[in-house]
């Protein structure tokens, strides 16, 4: 009987949850705005490779005067330039429009200011003077350099690998933050997206008033079991659909987007990582479950239970002001309190695992006080929902829910 209560309530609220407007809505706002985004910076993307490339490449009308002695003059004439000795007759020709540009190069480029008058054109047109002096500057110093060596040393072609080693190995580095780090986004994505629906689970029976003719046919903890299950597959296919657009854009706009290329090869897959990241995680997401529905057990309305609501989501933020201080010094006094205190521990952890700052023995331990936790905040919840079930106008007392004698007297349990 227990198993079929909690396998209707799975398939009831899973159901229920998918066929709401508003949870398509909430699930499809992110990945349409990331769609949006990702489209305009294709768009801007191209339009600034095109007007950076018309710059470069304009042919103007000008006159320089070169003080350096570096500027081709060959060169110069082939970008369409002519050398000038009157320096503000030039700029008068400019100011006039019967010049479109002048470019005074002092002695010392390098050091020295680099003088570019034009003919307005608009604030993003404007750029095109700067782009060609510096291109006619930088091309005729490269035909004054006989070494093919030196030309990339200085246009700054210069490549670089990097090894280093931890307790006498090769360091995976960030090809070993990658996959652990992923645990901390489904985390993120499933509280965020899931903790007001963790929240009204309980609170929406209350609020319509059907919890005591519930509890006469489904057993308490069936059904918060059930309401758990459920809102865990509504995550999973809320992060399938968020994954969707990004697959989409790295896989058909990858250039146009500018996305570094992710070669999953060089991914460093260390199994003490990943299995103790995969445990923070199922304890963290039972651990805010099991206390938000408990939340929603024990007040009668989501307005009066919204404070505390938003003091959880926000212990979840928190880490995020000491993130330097968690990769860098995982040992520090605030990173261990951060660490240990439950609400704060699954953001915590899973970073200092990502990073290779948490050792096998507080995972494992961590691991166990999350599950453990969980499981009594689980067994306080199914108590408080079966006490408060018939609270609708005011806070239950948690301290008679959880009294024997006044439990006693509750629904009785099919």
């Amino acid at each position: 009987m227990a198993q079929h209560n909690l396998r209707t309530v799975v398939s009831f609220e899973f159901g229920r949850s998918l066929a709401k407007p508003q949870f398509w809505i909430i699930t499809l706002v992110v990945p349409v705005a990331l769609m949006v985004v990702f489209a305009l910076v294709f768009l801007s993307n191209s339009a600034t490779a095109d007007a950076a490339s018309a710059q470069k490449n304009a042919h103007l009308s000008f006159g320089y005067r070169d003080s350096s002695g570096i500027i081709d003059p060959a060169l110069a004439s082939k970008m369409g330039g002519h050398p000038v000795g009157d320096a503000t007759a030039a700029v008068a020709a400019v100011k006039a429009g019967t010049s479109q540009a002048f470019f005074d190069f002092p002695a010392d480029p390098a050091k020295q200011t680099i003088k570019v008058y034009g003919k307005d054109k608009d604030i993003f047109g404007n750029g095109v003077y700067e782009s060609v002096a510096v291109a006619l500057l930088q091309s005729s110093a490269e035909e004054k350099v006989d070494s093919p060596q030196l030309v990339a040393l200085v246009s700054g072609n210069v490549h670089t690998v990097s090894t280093t080693y931890r307790d006498g190995h090769q360091a995976a580095g960030i090809n070993g933050v990658i996959a652990p780090i992923l645990y901390l986004v489904a985390f993120y994505l499933v509280i965020l997206l899931l903790g007001n629906q963790m929240l009204s689970s309980t609170l929406d029976e209350k609020e319509n008033r059907v919890t005591e003719m519930i509890l006469t046919t489904i057993n308490p903890t069936a059904l918060i079991l059930g309401k758990i299950v459920s809102l865990f597959a509504t995550g999973l296919v809320q992060m399938v659909v968020f994954a969707i657009p990004l697959a989409l854009a790295y896989g058909l706009f990858r250039t146009q987007l500018n996305i570094p290329t992710l070669d999953l090869s060089t991914l460093v897959l260390d199994p003490q990582q990943m299995i103790i990241g995969a445990l923070i995680l199922i304890g963290g997401f039972a651990l805010f479950t099991g206390s938000l529905v408990a939340l929603g057990a024990v007040m009668p309305t989501a307005k009066d239970a919204g404070p505390i609501f938003g003091a959880l989501m926000i212990l979840i933020f928190i880490p995020f002001y000491i993130v330097t201080l968690i990769v860098s010094e995982p040992t520090a006094l605030i990173v261990q309190i951060f660490t240990w205190f439950p609400y704060s521990a699954p953001v915590t952890a899973l970073l200092r695992n990502a990073f290779g700052g948490l050792p096998l023995w507080q995972g494992i331990a961590l691991s166990a006080e999350l599950l453990l936790l969980a499981v009594i905040v689980l067994r306080v919840a199914v108590q408080l929902f079966r006490f408060g079930s018939i609270e609708y106008s005011r806070r239950v007392s948690i301290k008679d829910a959880l009294t024997p004698h006044r439990t006693s007297g509750s629904l009785p349990r099919p």
